[in-house]
């Protein structure tokens, strides 16, 4: 559970895992849902480039943490960054941006090579193994509209990619609930702070990363393994 004031890893160390979860689930929170496997991949993508280059990818789905160290293992992204997007607060802080008063959403900024990962299968692992796009206004033990799920497009392929993506995910019920992402233009994108970047890589036993995030990475070698890297 995520403090605004001294962090979410300060807190969440002062509490075995398990116990702050029940305590969540007890105020109202909901446990993931798992989807539908196999995972279907999107019927509309940008096909693999001919050349190496570098494009951008903007996603929001919960907190930051698990989120970067997802698409720091995935093929072909070169960086993820952990930030803040969407809201209307110049160069926020991480307190300021927790307590929900700057529009902005826990997002992670990815560079990704598009001759070796589509922008549609960065998609794929986005609706599948990094967060649950199910959940409105939270994931898991995170409440607010600063964990919210969001789609930043750069241009207008990326775009219609992912409204194509969302259209078939629910046609096809892949989850039992819809899917309640948002696809919005990328305006501005604003690094966190230094310890929030490579925080799982930094904090593998904190109570928070052991029982949100560490899931996601087991999850995505053994769902995706051609996109997994070590």
């Amino acid at each position: 559970m995520k403090s605004p004031y001294i962090g979410r890893g300060i807190a969440l160390v002062l509490i075995a895992g398990l116990v702050a979860w029940t305590a969540v689930r007890a105020l109202g929170s909901r446990p993931p849902e798992a989807p539908k496997m196999p995972f279907p991949a999107p019927a509309v993508d940008a096909p693999l480039a001919a050349a190496k280059s570098q494009q951008t990818a903007v996603f929001a789905g919960g907190c930051f943490w698990g989120i970067q160290a997802v698409f720091e293992h995935v093929k072909g992204v070169s960086s993820a960054t952990s930030g803040y997007a969407g809201g209307h607060v110049k160069s926020p802080s991480y307190e300021s941006v927790s307590m929900g008063v700057t529009g902005h959403a826990e997002t992670v900024s990815i560079k990704f090579d598009p001759s070796q990962v589509t922008y549609g299968q960065l998609l794929m692992v986005y609706f599948s193994v990094a967060h649950d796009p199910t959940q409105w206004n939270r994931q898991g033990p995170d409440t607010g509209s600063q964990y919210r799920s969001v789609i930043f497009f750069t241009n207008e392929e990326q775009k219609s990619i992912a409204q194509a993506y969302i259209a078939q995910l629910d046609a096809a019920k892949v989850y039992s609930r819809p899917l309640v992402t948002k696809v919005e233009p990328f305006q501005a994108f604003y690094p966190a702070e230094d310890y929030h970047q490579d925080y799982l890589k930094n904090n593998p036993n904190n109570p928070y990363i052991v029982y949100n995030d560490l899931p996601k990475l087991e999850n995505l070698k053994r769902v995706f393994p051609a996109l997994y890297r070590p």
